[in-house]
Order: structure tokens, then sequence, then C-alpha cells
């Protein structure tokens, strides 16, 4: 079959060359956006006079066309015409005839596979907001709902000092909070409109880039025609986002792995988030925690892919850059998918707050404010650290708590304890007297649900602006231009 770029060849491709450099099994997923592009672009050169009315009219209605058999999934694709535009332009062809060939006068795939680049990362992130979103808030929700629950905040994975169940999960509401600001900061990046930069010169014909950009709601054009084909920095700020939002799902995954063994018993997940042993029947193992655990290695090697592919390429367009598809789509899906199965852990786990409020007695997190109380009475910090660690190692010889102890046993080791030292050194007093900024007492966390609503209401309101866009652009698949 004759190439539709075919006119400078006089032999025919090799078939296993054809498959190795084709790219429709997966840019397949452009399509959509593909189709939408090109009905952008028809209808600016019939309004530019560049070709008639009528042609314009004829390829849109042909365009509105295919754009419901790819809804519909009805649509076939062939590895001969190497990639998704050919592959739409020939089943344009097809159906109108000839005059589909002008579709593609002042642009070329360089331009025109940036522009679908771009359209697809807008929905994406706008995806990806939204699944923070509903994470963000469930994490909100849970520390609403647990208030009053006390844990053990660890450092090196030892216990250190006694948090409240609800400020540890707001830690992760903050990270996915920032995770979500990158989005849409990112968002004025990726919604530039490359079309009309042609192969990578621009071109001939006199075309209002600034039409098309506002038929496709994007804010801005490239102002390099080189750089609108080959930037694909965009592209690797959304997997170096995404990568981000795996590390603290990662993290926050790991946590909820080891809350629910036996040894800590903090929270037992959901059954339909669990899965048992072929050969144990005692088991309940946090699979989809640990794969989401997992998943993240393969983003990161996605973005690491993609800056290695990028590194040494000279400008403008290389094939090279072919390599940045399917790696991207995969990131899309995997982060998405993961961010939703976190959020659906969170809303359904149960939280075993006598196991919490245990863990937190026994491992003598309250020994700072030991120290912090001697010196509030003058004892030098230093002074006081030991005083503080040999209680610690006088309880583990005895077997006991520091709330075990008599008052003579504390004074034993300084003159300055008091029998306002219990008081200060009960597990919720000790929580609620830090109030400092930031900090775990019930006062403190209180206004940092606050302040996590407020974020997520912000969020919502800039999903609810992009989503216009999205709607904007639905209509061009029912715009009639006229034929005159």
């Amino acid at each position: 079959m004759q190439k539709l770029w075919g006119g400078r060849f006089t032999a025919h491709g090799n078939s296993f060359l054809e498959s190795f450099g084709a790219s429709i099994e997966f840019d397949r997923r452009f399509a959509p956006y593909d189709i939408l592009g090109s009905i952008a672009h028809a209808i600016m050169l019939g309004e530019q006079g560049i070709i008639t009315h009528g042609e314009a009219s004829k390829i849109v209605s042909g365009l509105q066309d295919l754009k419901k058999l790819v809804d519909q999934n009805q649509l076939n694709y062939s590895v001969s015409d190497e990639d998704i535009h050919m592959n739409l332009e020939r089943h344009l062809t097809e159906a109108i005839g000839p005059v589909a060939g002008k579709l593609h006068t002042a642009r070329s795939r360089n331009d025109q596979v940036a522009t679908d680049f771009h359209l697809f990362l807008r929905d994406a992130l706008i995806e990806t907001v939204s699944k923070l979103i509903h994470l963000i808030q469930s994490l909100v929700d849970n520390s609403e709902k647990n208030l009053d629950v006390v844990m053990p905040g660890y450092t090196h994975l030892q216990r250190a000092q006694p948090i409240l169940f609800s400020h540890h999960l707001l830690a992760y509401a903050s990270m996915f909070t920032r995770d979500a600001e990158r989005c849409m900061d990112l968002w004025k990046r990726i919604n530039i409109l490359p079309l009309g930069a042609g192969a990578l010169a621009g071109t001939t014909f006199p075309i209002n880039r600034q039409r098309t950009a506002e038929l496709l709601g994007f804010d801005g054009l490239y102002e390099n025609s080189i750089d609108a084909v080959s930037d694909r920095d965009f592209v690797l700020e959304y997997e170096a986002m995404a990568s981000l939002v795996m590390m603290h799902l990662s993290r926050f995954s790991e946590e909820i792995i080891l809350w629910s063994t036996g040894e800590f018993g903090f929270i037992e997940l959901d059954d339909s988030l669990s899965t048992g042993s072929s050969i144990m029947p005692q088991k309940k193992n946090p699979d989809y925690a640990e794969l989401v655990r997992g998943k993240t290695g393969r983003v990161y090697g996605a973005l690491i892919s993609l800056l290695t592919t990028m590194k040494g390429l000279p400008l403008a367009y290389n094939k090279d850059m072919q390599e940045d598809k399917e790696g991207l789509f995969d990131v899309v899906d995997t982060v998405t998918a993961s961010l939703r199965t976190v959020e659906m852990m969170v809303s359904s786990w149960t939280v075993r707050t006598e196991a919490m409020r245990m863990a937190a007695e026994r491992g003598f997190t309250n020994a700072t404010d030991v120290a912090d109380y001697l010196a509030k009475k003058g004892v030098p910090f230093r002074e006081a650290h030991e005083v503080a660690g040999k209680l610690v190692l006088q309880c583990i010889q005895d077997d006991c708590a520091l709330l075990d102890l008599t008052l003579q046993q504390f004074q034993v080791y300084s003159s300055h304890f008091d029998e306002d030292i219990f008081e200060c050194i009960r597990i919720k007093s000790v929580v609620e007297r830090r109030t400092s900024y930031g900090g775990t007492s019930a006062s403190s966390v209180k206004r940092q649900i606050e302040l996590s609503n407020e974020s997520v209401e912000q969020l919502r309101a800039w999903c609810a602006e992009r989503e216009k866009v999205a709607l904007k652009l639905s209509s061009l698949c029912e715009i009639s231009i006229g034929s005159e």
C-alpha cells in the first residue's frame, strides 16, 4: 500500500521495520485529541480562506463522524499507516474523498503530535488533581473522626513522642496538597499550543494560530516554532510530579502495611482491599498497598527513560521522541489508579484506637517531657536529658513505665521533681501541651483540618474551572460551519 508520504520513495518498506517503527499500537490513545485538533485546524483554514468554506465544512463533518466511531471503539487501525495521524487521515480520505488531503495544509505530524500531547495531558492533569482531592478529603475526614486517638510518633522506626493519629494523617494530606499545587502550576506550561509550528520552521500559509488556540481552549502559543515541536519538558514535568505523588503514596503504603501487621495492629484493612494466602488460611495480606509501593518504581523508570531519551537530541524533532508516549500513558494510568486505591483503603479501614494508645504509653514516648519538666525548673537541658535517660533505664530494668514510678524514685535522680510530674507526663497531657504552630495538640490539629478543608475547596474550584475547557472542546464535535 502506497504511503501517504511515499512520493519520494520508489521501494516499498520492509514489513518487519514497518512494525518496528509504527506507534499505532499505543498512540491510538491520542485518537480523540487528534480529531479535536484537526477540527480546530480545519475551521481555522476555512476562516482564513486557505481552503474553501465548503471544503472545511466537509472535512469537519467527516472528522465529527470519525470521532463518534472512536468514542464507540469501532475504528480499525493499521500498522501500515504507522501512527494515529496517518490512520485517521486514511479513514477520513475513505469517508469524504481526496478533499481530506487538504486538512494537512499548513501543519506537520510534528506539531500535530505535540498538540495531541498537550490536549491529552490537560485531561490527565485534571484527573490527577481530582484523585488527589478525593484522597486528601478522606485523610481529613479520618482526622476529624479520630481526633482523640493518640499513637506513638516515630523516628528511625522507633517510638519517639506521642502524637494524635489525626496529626500523622494530616502530614500526608499536606504532602498530597503540595502535589496538587504542583499540578496546578504545571497547567500553564501544558496549556500552550504548538499547532502551527509546522515541521519546525512555521508555514508560508496565512494561518491564525491564535484562533486555533481559542477553539481548543489554550491560554497561549509557543513563541518559537522549533521549541514547539521539540519540547517535551511538560511531559517530563508531569512524570516528575507523578514520581513525587508515587513516592508519597509509597511511604504511606509502607505505613499502612506496618500498621496492619499483628506486631502493630493499629488498623485493619477492609476485606475487599486485602487478599489471602493459597496455603496459609489465617493470612490477610495488604497486597494492594504493596502493589502501590511496587508500582512506584515503574513511574520513576518512565521519568528516567524519557530524560535519557531527550538528553542527547539535537533540535528539532527526532524519531527517538516516539519513545515518549508509552511511558507517559503508563504513568498516568498508574498514578491515578494508585491514588484511587489508597483512598479506598483510608475511607474503609478500621482504626484500632486502644492498640495505638497502649503503644504510645509503653514506649517511653513521654521521656522528652521529663527533660522539659526539669529544664523549665532551671536545670540545663543537657543535664535534664541525662536524668530522663537514667529514669528510662531504671524503668527498663524494672519492666515498668515512667508513670509507674513513685515520686521518691523520681527524686533519687533530681530534687526538682514534685507531684506535678505525673500530670506532666500523662500521655494525653503530653500531646495537649504541644500547642506550638503545626504541633500535635488537638487545637493545633483542628486548625490544620480547617486549612486542609480550605485547600480542598480551592482545588475543587480549580478543577471546575479547568473542566470548562473540556466542555468547550466537546462543542467542536457538534459545531457546524456552513458550506458557503
